[in-house]
């Protein structure tokens, strides 16, 4: 997402020459990056994403050159399947066959616009990339709703483009400044809550999307975080976190975490029981709590890095093992 979203500031600034766009849109067998990975290559000569691990990018920009003179569209076929694949001078080893597809954009081309808008409003978009067609003016990118009647044989490569997940980080500390950044790397929607006016402030949290300052019996409902958004909850506070999880574990949230012991935990889930809050099983297995990875983790930044792990692993459900110990391939 965050590649997708600097390609997007380039080619939405006023006065852009919007270059050549390269979009994986094929992969068979093994592959660094999946359909839809993309690399802008500007008027300038500069890049933008990738669509590899770096292997294949140099090659692009020299056939980005050409079609940018051109104008146009160039379907490229990279064939890394052979066991002694020697590629660009590299041995790419990923034993796949990927297909890329480079169009020259014009200024400030509609479905950008579009995908711009959606992702601001926190809306999917559903874009369709022809890379295969009888008619070579129909190659390029639209809007998937644009896409006209096409023969059968066409080839097209459709993808809903999310918008970035959602974090909701409770408690402004100093620990929370190193997440709201692992984050915001990512390219991740950030919003920061805490009671306290003094913590949770732009000058502390500049990568954060959001700030929202209020009674921490307040603040969940103030956010209406929805299903796919993920919270963690680390005020250090008792006080707040009670409510605040009183509030959050009701909500279908994607992912929830609280930061402290295991035995702080059950305290919180004990006291919400007793004061009448039905704690279901579901909620208590909902709960990551303590929160993140066991990474080893001690300083802020390294309890960060072990919350960031858990959360991604939770987004592409996968159960965090080394990846030596997976049986099946890395990608679905």
């Amino acid at each position: 997402m965050k590649e997708l979203q600097a390609i997007l500031r380039h080619l939405t600034a006023p006065g852009t020459n919007a270059g050549v766009l390269a979009t994986l849109v094929t992969v068979e067998g093994s592959s660094y990056r999946r359909p839809g990975a993309r690399l802008l290559v500007t008027a300038q000569g500069e890049r933008l994403g990738s669509i590899s691990g770096g292997c294949l990018e140099e090659d692009v920009l020299a056939r980005a050159r050409s079609v940018a003179a051109s104008g146009r569209a160039e379907l490229v076929v990279y064939d890394t399947s052979s066991e002694n694949d020697l590629v660009w001078g590299v041995g790419l080893g990923c034993h796949g066959v990927v297909q890329v597809l480079l169009e020259k954009l014009s200024p400030q081309p509609a479905w950008v616009a579009s995908l711009a808008a959606n992702l601001e409003s926190r809306r999917p978009t559903g874009l369709a990339v022809v890379w295969r067609a009888g008619t070579p003016g129909l190659l390029g990118t639209r809007l998937a709703g644009e896409i006209p009647v096409l023969p059968a044989d066409t080839g097209i490569f459709r993808q809903t483009v999310e918008p970035p997940v959602s974090l909701v980080i409770f408690g402004a500390g100093d620990d929370a400044q190193p997440l709201a950044g692992f984050a915001r790397q990512l390219g991740w929607h950030v919003t920061v809550a805490d009671p306290r006016p003094a913590f949770a402030t732009a000058a502390r949290f500049p990568e954060a999307d959001a700030l929202v300052i209020g009674p921490a019996a307040e603040l969940v409902d103030r956010i209406a975080p929805g299903p796919e958004a993920l919270a963690v909850v680390m005020t250090h506070h008792y006080v707040h976190d009670v409510p605040l999880l009183r509030a959050l574990l009701s909500r279908p949230l994607a992912y929830l975490g609280l930061l402290g012991p295991k035995k702080r935990a059950e305290k919180i889930t004990a006291d919400l029981a007793g004061s009448g809050f039905a704690v279901t099983p579901g909620m208590r297995a909902r709960l990551h709590a303590p929160v993140g990875l066991d990474l080893g983790a001690e300083t802020a930044g390294e309890v960060a890095l072990a919350i960031m792990a858990e959360m991604q692993a939770a987004l592409g459900q996968r159960d965090a093992r080394p990846l030596r110990e997976r049986q099946q391939p890395i990608h679905d």
